[in-house]
């Protein structure tokens, strides 16, 4: 567990980023996989875990990656969403809200694209939007690319299937779980990130 003040807001919400940040950057942390949970056309909510590929907090974004042609691009593109994540080495629960966007072209997407192994490139070459119905199971790839790494010029076609998720998170509840005694407080941008104190 990382040695913090847990009664001092301004170390807590740096402590908040940091795992944040970690998370984006190290696959075997707990937060790597947050759950991304939005509202979708009906109403009803939708949640589902996503890969965190960066956090950065000077600008209060993540970053995630997806197929373009997912319905839950539709769902999450300019509406609010909330992320949860829990990392069980330091009993910490982070929810997160902020607005998504969701970008398609451009430069940085392009260089995000080239920045991505091949082999991780390679699921945007599945055939069908995810969720289509399929007549039995399926990983979703041509079969010429099953189980194989993919050439640069074999992944040149799945690029305009390629999305990456930004959330502009404007509201951070950091939850520390002890038997001493819970500690949670709410960091909002509309208040400076400041922080406040809420009861467990």
């Amino acid at each position: 567990m990382t040695d913090i003040d847990r009664n001092d807001l301004a170390a807590i919400r740096a402590h908040a980023w940091t795992l944040l940040v970690r998370g984006g950057a190290d696959r075997k942390s707990p937060l790597h996989t947050p759950v991304i949970a939005s509202v979708d056309a009906q109403g009803l909510p939708q949640a589902r875990v996503m890969v965190l590929r960066k956090a950065d907090p000077a600008s209060a974004t993540l970053r995630l990656h997806t197929d373009a042609r997912s319905p839950k691009v539709a769902e999450l593109d300019g509406r609010p969403v909330a992320v949860l994540a829990y990392h069980p080495g330091e009993q910490v629960q982070l929810r997160l809200a902020g607005t998504a966007r969701v970008l398609t072209d451009g430069e940085p997407v392009d260089a995000i694209w080239e920045q991505s192994t091949l082999f991780a490139r390679r699921c945007y070459l599945a055939e069908h939007a995810p969720g289509t119905p399929l007549p039995g199971p399926s990983s979703g790839l041509p079969t010429w690319i099953e189980g194989q790494q993919p050439t640069a010029g074999q992944i040149g076609p799945a690029r305009t299937n390629f999305a990456t998720l930004w959330i502009d998170v404007t509201a951070i509840d950091w939850l520390h779980l002890a038997n001493s005694g819970h500690r949670r407080a709410l960091f909002r941008s509309e208040d400076g990130w400041a922080g406040a104190w809420l009861a467990p």
